[in-house]
């Protein structure tokens, strides 16, 4: 190492440790798939996920419904959609942001995108979404 480079900052209490940290596909599906389900309102079951490498990182595609009011619901009480986060575009968009922020929080993985494909919409007719 030149001098003027700086090693990486430790973790408190791992000074000296050498080795490596791996965090496997199934263990990263997992975490991807229940981020997606929480922010999509919908069971993990219901989610499939597939990564792919962009550049060293990881680029995370998610297929999937989404939770959503019912349409007669809806029609019943306008704001509904405002109340359940809005449009299913919307909605799209920042559950992307909180996937990805989410599976970096919990893996220590560098994810470059998240990719949402909405499947299908479930609905409930007690005014819940999902």
């Amino acid at each position: 190492m030149s001098e003027n480079a700086q090693r990486p900052a430790e973790a408190p209490g791992t000074a000296g440790l050498a080795g490596h940290n791996r965090v496997s596909t199934q263990a990263l599906t997992s975490v991807a798939k229940v981020a997606a389900a929480e922010a999509l309102a919908v069971p993990p079951a219901q989610v499939r996920v597939s990564f792919s490498d962009d550049a060293g990182a990881l680029a995370l595609a998610i297929s999937a419904p989404m939770g959503a009011p019912a349409l007669h619901e809806v029609l019943r009480n306008p704001d509904r959609v405002a109340r359940s986060g809005g449009s299913v575009l919307a909605r799209a968009t920042a559950a992307k942001a909180r996937i990805l922020a989410q599976v970096e929080y919990l893996t220590g993985s560098q994810v470059s995108r998240v990719d949402v494909r909405i499947s299908a919409l479930l609905t409930r007719d007690d005014g819940r979404v999902s």
